[in-house]
């Protein structure tokens, strides 16, 4: 029998696969489409020649362990120990992958907040645990008393994505305080905080648990480089957990990929030293300011977007057409490739929203609306 009988090809591959296949402006899957920082580049073609391609240690390449630590520090007043504390990853979403495998054992609940990113429930499954989908409100806030409610002997972990893909938004002081109560009154729960759009973050500036005492001692942060830097295809991510944690997350990493890719370990621990995250959030502000400036001539009604690369937009107004099928019309006869909103519910709720990805080049997102601002 297959582990995720269920389980089938993800919408993004699915999008993806159309745009190409339609030569459509894919605003869907969430990736940049404009060069990558020219000082990055320069790192690489010169450490290409370098003696640096064999493996690293297993949780790292030792000076960006200690840049990883610098930089926590730098932003979030956090002091981490780079050799027990630290686990470079290929991609956040290994590292969640493994995070759940090395702590999730048969028969424990986890609860995952919806919409949720497509990875969380088989990483869950494949861990023989048991996923317990909570839906977030219509306006994409928290119940936190459902959560409270969700919540028993049985519960070992708690996933949550600050800033929240898909929808882009961030958690508040409220938020936290009332999930530091619920595991207060449940010790023995851990939480996942996945927080890859860290650095970009809006009007409302995000609150990671890096910050917060009484979270962080019994949490795993999942970071990314490829989202920071725009080197999604890098793969190059990590994890901050304590020690008791970290040790069990380790055990199960060197048995999955062992090491992460040398190169480009190396080039970011150098650039780290010749750029600052300060100007991310700016900069991704500018293209969804200019995004949504494109965009309000149109028929669609643009969601609040706190936070991450993406704009989460409604079709109510065009189309009663469920939202894959609408997303699935906008390629094939607009020439423009979005993520339908329900696929990230187990229930497939439908509210006739979908995603846009904004991180690309200005002349990509002229055009894409031009296209869009006609329907």
């Amino acid at each position: 029998m297959p582990k995720l009988p269920h389980v089938t090809t993800s919408i993004f591959t699915v999008m993806s696969k159309m745009a190409a296949e339609h030569n459509a402006i894919n605003l869907s899957q969430g990736f940049p489409n404009f060069p990558v920082n020219k000082k990055l580049t320069e790192i690489v073609a010169r450490l290409a020649k370098e003696d640096v391609h064999q493996y690293t240690p297993m949780s790292g390449y030792p000076p960006l362990l200690n840049k990883i630590a610098k930089l926590t520090l730098q932003s979030y007043g956090r002091s981490v120990d780079p050799e027990t504390e630290i686990l470079v990853t290929t991609g956040a979403t290994q590292g969640i992958f493994t995070a759940i495998q090395a702590l999730v054992k048969n028969e424990d609940e986890v609860i995952i907040l919806d919409p949720s990113y497509d990875s969380y429930k088989p990483n869950v499954l494949l861990s023989n645990g048991i996923p317990v989908r909570i839906s977030l409100n219509d306006n994409y806030s928290t119940n936190w008393d459902l959560v409270e409610k969700a919540c028993n002997e049985n519960t070992k972990m708690i996933i949550i994505t600050n800033p929240h893909n898909p929808t882009g938004k961030i958690l508040s002081l409220a938020d936290i305080e009332k999930l530091e109560a619920i595991l207060e009154k449940f010790p023995n729960i851990i939480l996942l905080s996945d927080e890859v759009y860290e650095y970009i973050s809006f009007e409302q500036k995000l609150i990671s648990v890096n910050t917060r005492k009484l979270l962080r001692n019994r949490a795993v942060i999942a970071s990314s480089f490829g989202k920071t830097f725009h080197v999604t295809g890098w793969k190059v991510g990590y994890l901050i957990a304590p020690e008791y944690l970290m040790k069990e997350i380790k055990k199960v990493h060197q048995f999955l990929v062992f090491s992460v890719n040398s190169i480009a370990q190396a080039a970011i621990s150098e650039y780290l030293d010749q750029t600052s995250v300060d100007e991310i959030s700016a900069f991704y502000q500018q293209k969804r300011d200019y995004f949504q400036q494109l965009l309000s001539g149109s028929r669609f009604e643009l969601m609040p977007c706190e936070g991450t690369y993406f704009q989460v937009v409604s079709y109510k107004t065009i189309s009663d057409e469920n939202d894959v099928d609408f997303c699935k019309r906008l390629i094939t006869e607009h020439g423009v490739a979005a993520i339908p909103i329900s696929t990230f519910y187990e229930n497939g709720k439908d509210l006739k929203l979908i995603r846009f990805c904004f991180a690309k080049t200005d002349a990509t997102l002229e055009e894409a609306t031009r296209r869009l601002c006609k329907i």
